[in-house]
């Protein structure tokens, strides 16, 4: 992860003086490194110790940020890790353009490792994300989306690079189109579960842990799957007020919904749900080669079901 730091730290020079402002205040803010470190972790697992796997890690992380920072403007957020957001600090305008300068120094950065296999499984990622984006966008305030409908976004939107990350290790390392699926399966189940407990969290988390504000999501107008379960298992009562807290957007009702949420035992639902995919990463985990980066997948799935922020 430090050669990976490197990386960033000199692919971000630029002759711009706010691009490098904006981009390096967005990744000192921290932030898990999850997708990177799965790249390196399947590399390791897989036995590959090239320097392309530094590159690549580095790039994910870009395509990663860039996603953050346009996702932050488009929902008009203040606040992340704890920190003020760019489009807070900088204004739209910036972190918009700085996120386009981090897409696209990702895909020169991408040419370096001269293999279109991996430039073809990035490149459709960037793709998929973007319409998991838009068709989130299409869904705000849409107290009618279904389980299957909220599995579709979230597995363009944030599972899709996970998955891409581990795929790419696995085509770095050589391996078999069965071998290459098997980790592509990981991160895709990982990233699932990950996003899943993040919606959990909104509604039962720390914000000084979690470093957002709580019910970002409802106030935003998105129907997560614990508002979903409490839909289907509430009165009809209940489920108008989370219908209209979800239409109407804010957090005007926030206090009623989660009371509802937790009532209803939809938390219950969404942590089974997470718990499934956890089960299928760790599946597909067993078949990569025994040793301490398989370990490491392994327990990485079987903890992110305890995640706090």
């Amino acid at each position: 992860m430090r050669e990976m730091d490197q990386v960033i730290s000199r692919r971000l020079d630029s002759e711009v003086p706010l691009i490098g402002q904006v981009s390096r205040y967005i990744i000192a803010a921290g932030g898990k490194r999850l997708r990177p470190a799965l790249l390196l972790l399947t590399c390791g697992a897989l036995g590959y110790q090239g320097e392309q796997r530094f590159n690549l890690a580095a790039v994910v992380e870009f395509i990663h940020t860039a996603t953050l920072l346009h996702d932050d403007v488009v929902d008009e957020s203040a606040l992340r890790r704890g920190s003020a957001t760019a489009n807070e600090t900088f204004g739209n305008p910036a972190s918009v353009l700085v996120g386009d300068f981090l897409y696209s120094r990702a895909f020169q950065m991408m040419v370096d490792a001269q293999n279109m296999r991996v430039m073809q499984v990035l490149a459709d990622a960037t793709n998929v994300i973007a319409e998991g984006e838009v068709l989130q966008l299409m869904n705000m305030h849409n107290a009618a989306l279904d389980e299957a409908g909220y599995l579709q976004v979230i597995r363009s939107k944030t599972a899709k690079l996970f998955e891409a990350s581990a795929r790419v290790g696995a085509i770095l390392a050589g391996s078999s189109p069965e071998m290459e699926d098997a980790c592509a399966q990981y991160g895709q189940a990982l990233g699932t579960a990950f996003q899943v407990i993040d919606d959990v969290l909104d509604y039962t988390g720390d914000a000084e842990v979690m470093g957002k504000n709580l019910g970002d999501d409802l106030r935003e107008g998105k129907t997560t799957l614990p508002l979903i379960a409490a839909m289907q298992r509430g009165t009809a009562s209940q489920k108008v007020i989370i219908k209209t807290a979800i239409e109407t957007g804010g957090v005007a009702m926030l206090n009623e919904v989660v009371d509802i949420v937790k009532a209803t035992g939809a938390l219950d639902v969404a942590r089974l749900s997470a718990s499934a995919e956890a089960q299928r990463a760790v599946a597909a985990a067993t078949l990569l080669p025994q040793g301490p980066h398989t370990d490491c997948l392994l327990q990485l799935a079987a903890q992110l079901l305890d995640r706090r922020s």
